[in-house]
């Protein structure tokens, strides 16, 4: 009998991440263009956040990183790595693949007529460091969820229209396994910096899906939000199971949303963080929202699996323990260090793809087990480079470093035919 459950896949961080500034509307980003990244670190970081995750009794995956640097992508703009331009170059030397809750947009089973788990690879066209992506994230989820009993897995949505995955879609059930009502979060304008999600491209997806239309909900994202710098819904708002949490100031319209939640699902709990205990700006650079919301095993409530820059937020930190101390769902606050992910503008929510599914019929080689995790970190520290400058990304050295460390890391995990 199939057994579903909400499994969290990190994206590891791989060998070439560095701090190029390249996400126009990232506030981290923009601020740490530049500086040294550490990619060994930030890569042992996102596995002590799986390791704790599994400790804390959730089921716990993993996507490999991507071919960097890209030189298909530099050739189809008639250059090599050698010759590009350095806002190119750093663009094929990304490491964003790392932030999964770009990867794709699922649809667990239960929402779907044929009752199959459907995940739309997201084409990410609105900025050109990420617009590259989806080829080999594509090719991973084809492998990971390659029954085709139990899986539908779909090519991104075309241009012109932009499709962010996971980081605008939320889903509210009772519980995970049950028939769950999707909201797609979109974008019209941000102000100075462009709204990464179209309409129609959420429209499509869940088409795509087949879902129908008495358990969908579009929203529109808050101008004011995307130009505070909250580029991706899950900034400012997430979602588990019958809860969603959100900032008062996530949605331009928030009573018509929430009425319409209530509707379809009656027995919601919408928390709204107000902005006079927490600003929009104190939640987007303590990525407050940026949280795993996550329900524990045997009845322990939930808990929010937060970035330690939380808890040195004195107005953010106050209301979360507040907040824990009433009789609300939300029970735990579970600090972690992914100071080298926020630092390019993503959090533990960023680091990770939601999907609902029996783990029996996900490709074993994408479970993590501890000994999985013991070797990743294995081939991480001993082969992933300690400090990267944008200024290095020139040398054939460091290329030849990520090529042999992502090599390295793929043998481990036998996973030899992502090679390319």
């Amino acid at each position: 009998m199939s057994r579903l459950v909400e499994i969290n896949f990190d994206g590891i961080i791989g060998p070439s991440h560095n701090y190029s500034g390249l996400s126009l509307g990232n506030i981290a980003s923009s601020t740490n263009a530049g500086a040294t990244a550490y990619p060994r670190e930030a890569a042992l970081q996102g596995i002590a956040k799986m390791r704790h995750n599994m400790e804390l009794g959730l089921a716990q995956g993993f996507f490999m990183p991507l071919d960097r640097p890209n030189s298909g992508w530099l050739e189809s703009l008639g250059t090599t790595i050698a010759d590009a331009e350095p806002h190119l170059r750093a663009a094929a030397f990304s490491a964003s693949s790392m932030w999964a809750a770009n990867a794709s947009t699922v649809s667990p089973a239960p929402d779907a007529p044929d009752g199959k788990c459907h995940l739309t690879v997201a084409n990410l066209q609105t900025m050109p460091h990420r617009s590259h992506e989806w080829p080999g994230t594509l090719a991973q989820l084809q492998l990971a969820f390659a029954d085709s009993s139990h899986f539908a897995v779909h090519a991104p949505v075309p241009s012109p229209f932009g499709d962010e995955g996971a980081a605008n879609h939320m889903r509210l059930c009772s519980p995970h396994d049950a028939p769950g009502v999707e909201i797609f979060v979109y974008g019209k304008s941000g102000g100075p910096f462009p709204a990464r999600q179209h309409f129609e491209a959420s429209k499509a997806v869940a088409r795509k899906h087949g879902l129908h239309e008495d358990r969908v909900i579009f929203a529109q994202q808050a101008e004011t939000a995307i130009a505070a710098g909250a580029f991706h819904n899950d900034v400012v708002a997430v979602a588990n199971e019958r809860v969603l949490f959100t900032h008062e100031q996530a949605f331009e319209q928030p009573a018509a949303l929430y009425e319409a939640i209530r509707d379809k699902l009656p027995e919601v709990e919408i928390i709204i963080v107000p902005a006079d205990r927490v600003s929009l700006a104190d939640a987007i650079k303590s990525y407050l929202f940026n949280a795993q919301l996550v329900t524990l095993p045997d009845g322990a409530g939930m808990a929010l699996i937060l970035p330690s820059e939380a808890r040195e937020n004195e107005a953010v930190w106050g209301y979360l323990t507040d907040m824990v101390a009433g009789n609300g769902p939300i029970r735990r606050l579970c600090p972690v260090d992914v100071r080298q992910s926020m630092a390019n503008g993503g959090g533990p929510a960023c680091l990770r793809l939601r999907v609902v599914a029996d783990p029996a019929t996900v490709d074993e080689r994408f479970m993590a087990t501890p000994d999985k995790l013991d070797a990743v970190a294995k081939v991480v520290t001993d082969h992933w480079p300690e400090a990267i400058s944008p200024d290095q990304l020139s040398g054939p050295e460091l290329t030849r470093i990520i090529g042999s460390a992502r090599h390295r890391l793929l043998v481990a995990c036998s996973l030899g035919e992502l090679a390319d």
